[in-house]
């Protein structure tokens, strides 16, 4: 087992300046029936998995889309689920309500929610990382900030908001998607191959972190009220035109 060297958080612009990294195995896209039964034999036969989702975006208030895509990872091969064509195949819960295969996700929760919309079971043996890497010091919960703290990489965000109902997946989207699903498995095995930091320790780095959160929710709340009670300072240059131009 390593020693942990990880560092606690690591910011936007070291992230965008490390070398890319992406899934470099096989991907098969799975948007017809028939595909199934093939995939979920490769799959049901692994013990661990990385699994991610996604879902067409939405840009309007209160409108919201079913889950589009499952990702399903090993090393060597990720299975792309397009569910906007084939629904969710009962073979497909099946699998993740199976006890035996450990399932790897980030904000897992979310993802098994979304799933069990499509077709209800009952998630067994499904971690989610965010609730793990506090325990080895990390205090950024982002996939993409996880990733680069673990291994000094960056995987790409840059389809995130693309319309994951399309008919046929773009090149792009499908290495976009089978990278997140594949970087949560790598993730879950480098902590699991890293000491922990002590307990008190990372109780003392979260309680550190919430009071930063705290302290800057109220930065910005501040900000807001005295904005609404002085408009002109927070827009001099309107306030300039409004007295220079009167309606």
């Amino acid at each position: 087992m390593k020693e942990n060297a990880f560092i606690h958080k690591i910011d936007k612009e070291t992230v965008n300046n490390l070398p890319i990294c992406a899934f470099e195995g096989e991907t098969f896209v799975i948007n017809e029936p028939q595909q199934v039964a093939d995939a979920m034999t490769y799959l049901n036969a692994q013990t661990i998995v990385g699994v991610d989702t996604e879902t067409r975006p939405s840009f309007v208030k209160g409108q919201h889309y079913p889950v589009a895509l499952a990702q399903i990872a090993t090393e060597e091969r990720c299975y792309l689920f397009q569910l906007s064509r084939i629904g969710m195949p009962q073979e497909l819960a099946d699998f993740f309500a199976n006890p035996n295969i450990r399932k790897v996700g980030l904000a897992f929760k979310d993802d098994l929610i979304a799933l069990r919309h499509r077709r209800n079971f009952t998630p067994q043996n499904c971690v989610d990382i965010q609730r793990m890497v506090g325990q080895y010091g990390i205090l950024d919960l982002g996939l993409q900030k996880i990733f680069a703290i673990c291994f000094g990489k960056k995987i790409s965000k840059s389809q995130q908001l693309t319309n994951w109902d399309n008919i046929e997946l773009t090149p792009e989207q499908a290495r976009y998607a089978s990278t997140d699903a594949w970087a949560t498995l790598l993730i879950y095995k480098e902590l699991k191959n890293t000491k922990r930091i002590p307990s008190k320790m990372a109780a003392k780095l979260q309680a550190e972190q919430l009071k930063e959160q705290q302290a800057h929710q109220q930065a910005v709340l501040a900000a807001r009220k005295s904005e609404q009670a002085h408009p002109e300072q927070a827009h001099p240059e309107q306030a300039h035109l409004e007295q220079t131009h009167p309606e």
